[in-house]
């Protein structure tokens, strides 16, 4: 048994109380959370997933909204999923409280997952999840492949790029800091993360001035939602757009990096790709 799935396993127990290991795998699942909603599309046994989030079935935000399609959607509302008689449902941390609330008032067991913040976090998801699911072996052979094409890309960083600075910068000015999966995943593109030397480690807003004055030598930005807003507004600023790396940066989808799926190598290849790392 892997390391990954002795922690799942005894992070499962706590989770449902104690209950036993040996107890069969769920067999009506309802995940109500965008990240939560790909592991279980990506390790579900055939039937076993029977609803998963609105925003799943958004190709903007999910990389998998195809195959999110052709399931029922839910709303994150306790009314629907009750109606929907889950004998599991799997939420975010934050996911809807109230509705996480009324769900275990009811008796119906619910499994919580953390944010992601770093690539290792992918691994110990996808282990958590075949957990839940009682689809171990699935989720091991998804670890497997997971880290063998992350290794593959790191190989490629490491004979080929030399090391270059670089800022994320999002709507309003956010930035995302080395702490955040966003800055793990500059870092397996061979970019160091300029929001440390501000001292964001976990990010936060980066004002205009400090993101110039640093001069980092690529720009990575959130392309986002189509349609305007005055929070979008500042990625258009003359200023920044006049930045030498501006014309050297790369934007990514919110799908590309959202969630700790395997998903998000598609990011760091990506970004790989622009600084001229190609196969």
């Amino acid at each position: 048994m892997s390391v990954f799935r002795a922690v799942s396993s005894v992070a499962l127990a706590l989770c449902l109380g104690g209950a036993a290991l040996a107890d069969p795998a769920p067999r009506r699942v309802v995940s109500m959370n965008l990240c939560t909603d790909q592991l279980a599309l990506m390790l579900a046994a055939p039937g076993q997933l029977v609803s998963v989030s609105r925003l799943a079935q958004d190709p903007a935000m999910s990389p998998m909204a195809e195959a999110a399609r052709a399931l029922p959607a839910n709303r994150g509302h306790a009314e629907d999923i009750v109606l929907l008689r889950p004998d599991l449902v799997i939420a975010g941390r934050f996911t809807t409280q109230p509705t996480v609330a009324m769900l275990e008032r009811l008796g119906i067991p619910v499994v919580r997952f953390d944010i992601a913040r770093s690539l290792d976090d992918v691994a110990g998801n996808l282990a958590r999840m075949g957990a839940v699911l009682g689809r171990e072996d699935a989720a091991d052979a998804a670890i497997a492949r997971f880290r063998r094409d992350h290794a593959a890309l790191m190989a490629r960083v490491r004979d080929r790029l030399p090391p270059e600075r670089a800022a994320l910068y999002y709507a309003r000015g956010f930035t995302g800091g080395p702490g955040t999966l966003a800055g793990d995943i500059l870092a397996s593109a061979g970019l160091s993360n300029i929001a440390a030397e501000v001292g964001l480690e976990h990010g936060g807003l980066l004002a205009l001035e400090a993101l110039i004055l640093a001069d980092p030598d690529w720009l990575v930005m959130g392309r986002g939602t189509p349609g305007a807003s005055e929070a979008k507004a500042l990625l258009d600023h003359p200023a920044l757009r006049a930045m030498p790396a501006h014309g050297r940066g790369a934007a990514l989808a919110d799908r590309d990096w959202t969630c700790g799926t395997p998903h998000v190598l598609a990011a760091v290849a990506a970004l790989i790709a622009a600084r001229g790392g190609g196969e």
